[in-house]
């Protein structure tokens, strides 16, 4: 049996864990745990650095009848912790865990908040692209820190895309002497050097403290619909990507919690406003200032944060963070560098939407030239229309070609949280 004691976050070992500790001929630890838990002298002592030797440490241990293992974690192991890879290498049946506080639990009530509605996200030993995309996209989050994935590395990708969030540092949570729990902007955290730090907490504090009783932990439900009706967005003589056109290409891109998706030439904004009902981070690229501050408002009206970027596509893209998905509508006669442009950044989909057949070969040109998979249909929509006399007729809307390239699988790295 592998005894797998969560501490490090305050919790004192009861008794039990304190029988098994000392009974242990392998203990397996990161050196901190391993120092504060008093060790038994006779016991051996293994400090956690790559895992494959330690598992097979632990594995060698687990084949004698007479090992007992006991592997000390931070917080909570099975939340984001070695319980996985324990139960996938030994088995769940050979696992006795006794979970501790996870670090995020203690970090939000170290400053007296809920954390039911936050989003937990890990960089330890992960891309850091996700958590930033996370910590954008939704007004509370938890980031469990690693080398690389600190603080400093959290605050230097927050300063420029989110610097209107609050960033909440817990240090060496659970130690009465080292313990830190410090307010800082993302450009105060990116500025410092650290260490032992336990959690990073991202907020929107306009919004951190949602009213309302929760009944599904985490970020908030999905939207119950999506396409939704062009009178639900500010939008300027009807240039808004229409409903039938706006399903299919959400469809095609598939935003999700931790993705990043362009929109360009984004007009109302309307496809990144839904992307960030989906849970994504969402960039609108827009050329005109009007157009930007209807994104703004429509962004607002809907309750998502979109980063909204007054310029010219492809010009201003170079500012921007690579995306996992793009949707481009219109873009007149430099739309085939605009798609070129995007489809050397993307990682996973472009979806293009335009209304001249001329332009359709120099698109394919261009994503098939990046290496996507390309497809697409021609939509052509009619709509129910009333006519005086208790009549209904159909309206038929102007055709759009939807065009899209999906960059072959085993060549994308999955980004969103799994």
């Amino acid at each position: 049996m592998i005894t797998v004691i969560g501490t490090g976050t305050g919790t004192p070992l009861s008794g039990r864990d304190r029988e098994a500790l000392d009974a242990a001929t392998l203990v397996v630890g990161a050196a901190r745990h391993l120092t504060a838990a008093d060790v038994p002298p006779g016991a051996r002592q293994l400090a956690l650095g790559p895992l494959p030797p330690a598992l097979d440490a632990i594995g060698k241990a687990l084949a004698d009848d007479r090992g007992r293992i006991v592997v000390l974690a931070s917080g909570d192991p099975g939340f984001f912790g070695i319980v996985r890879v324990l139960a996938e290498r030994f088995g769940a049946e050979a696992l006795d865990v006794r979970p501790g506080v996870a670090s995020a639990a203690v970090a939000f009530a170290r400053i007296g908040l809920p954390w039911d509605d936050a989003v937990v996200v890990s960089a330890h030993g992960r891309d850091l692209r996700t958590a930033v995309n996370v910590c954008r996209a939704h007004p509370k989050a938890a980031v469990l820190t690693g080398p690389g994935a600190g603080p400093a590395e959290l605050g230097a990708e927050l300063s420029y895309w989110a610097a209107d969030r609050m960033l909440v540092v817990a240090s060496a949570l659970g130690d009465p002497e080292r313990e830190r729990v410090e307010r800082m902007t993302p450009a105060q955290a990116a500025s410092r050097e650290w260490d032992t730090v336990s959690v990073v907490l991202c907020l929107d504090e306009r919004r951190a403290l949602a009213a309302g009783q929760r009944t599904v932990a985490g970020r908030r439900a999905g939207p119950a619909r999506w396409a939704l009706e062009e009178g639900e967005f500010e939008h300027r003589d009807s240039m808004i990507t229409k409903f039938e056109v706006r399903a299919l290409a959400l469809a095609r891109l598939g935003p999700r919690t931790g993705d990043l998706v362009w929109d360009i030439g984004a007009g109302s904004g309307s496809v990144a406003v839904e992307c960030a009902r989906f849970g994504a981070a969402a960039v609108a690229v827009e050329k005109t200032s009007d157009g930007i501050d209807r994104i703004r408002a429509n962004a607002a009206a809907h309750g998502v944060d979109v980063h909204a970027v007054h310029g010219a596509a492809p010009t201003v893209l170079s500012q921007l963070p690579d995306p996992d998905a793009v949707f481009i509508g219109g873009g007149g006669a430099e739309l085939p560098p605009i798609v070129a442009a995007c489809a050397r950044r993307a990682r996973r989909t472009v979806v293009v939407a335009l209304a001249a057949l001329d332009r359709v070969p120099a698109v394919r040109t261009a994503l098939g030239a990046a290496g996507f998979a390309t497809d697409g249909v021609l939509l052509h929509s009619s709509r129910l229309a009333p006519l005086p006399g208790d009549v209904t007729r159909l309206a038929a809307a102007n055709p759009v070609f939807l065009l899209w390239g999906d960059r072959p699988a085993d060549s994308v790295n999955e980004g969103a949280i799994q």
